[in-house]
């Protein structure tokens, strides 16, 4: 199975989200009951990469997608350094709230690739609304290496999982042309 070359809004009529299986129920989950229902409500967007044949229902295969929802954070959350520099109100942020790739295609490098084009995507929004970082609620110690790995920095626990963030400004090196 192939994907296609760029990631799309989700559309529960064109792509099967019922066969994604990234191997954590819970991003599973996600994907099948609730991506469609918080993008109905304007509180998160989904984007899919798809696969480019069909399956026999005639809807494409979903190989990797991220969900992106805005935030705030209070500036207290960060560390001195940083906080010292920003307004004492919540300071806004975005928050890559889901990001899987199917196990088929674990171990190829596409994880790298969803992630680049999720912090592209909002480098993108970032011009229109600006945000301080984008954070990542880590699911586990493997997601948290994974985020690490990218230039992530630890910044507290929220309910348990780790929070990590991205400073706009990394960013702005990355994609600034």
């Amino acid at each position: 199975m192939a994907w296609a070359r760029h990631f799309v809004e989700l559309d529960k009529a064109l792509h099967d989200r019922a066969s994604f299986d990234c191997g954590e129920p819970e991003l599973n989950l996600f994907l099948r009951q609730f991506a469609a229902k918080h993008m109905q409500a304007r509180v998160s967007r989904t984007m899919v990469l798809p696969a480019l044949e069909p399956l026999p229902n005639q809807k494409l295969p979903v190989c990797a997608f991220y969900a992106i929802a805005p935030g705030a954070i209070r500036r207290d959350t960060l560390p001195a350094a940083l906080a010292k520099k920003l307004p004492h109100y919540p300071v806004p942020v975005f928050l890559l709230a889901q990001l899987a790739v199917h196990k088929a295609f674990h171990g190829q490098g596409l994880g790298k690739v969803s992630l680049i084009k999720a912090l592209e995507y909002l480098w993108q929004i970032n011009a229109h609304m600006p945000a301080y970082a984008v954070l990542v609620d880590c699911l586990n110690p493997e997601a948290q290496r994974f985020y690490a790995k990218y230039g992530f920095e630890l910044l507290c626990e929220v309910e348990g999982r780790t929070r990590m963030f991205l400073p706009m400004k990394t960013l702005a090196q990355l994609f600034s042309r």
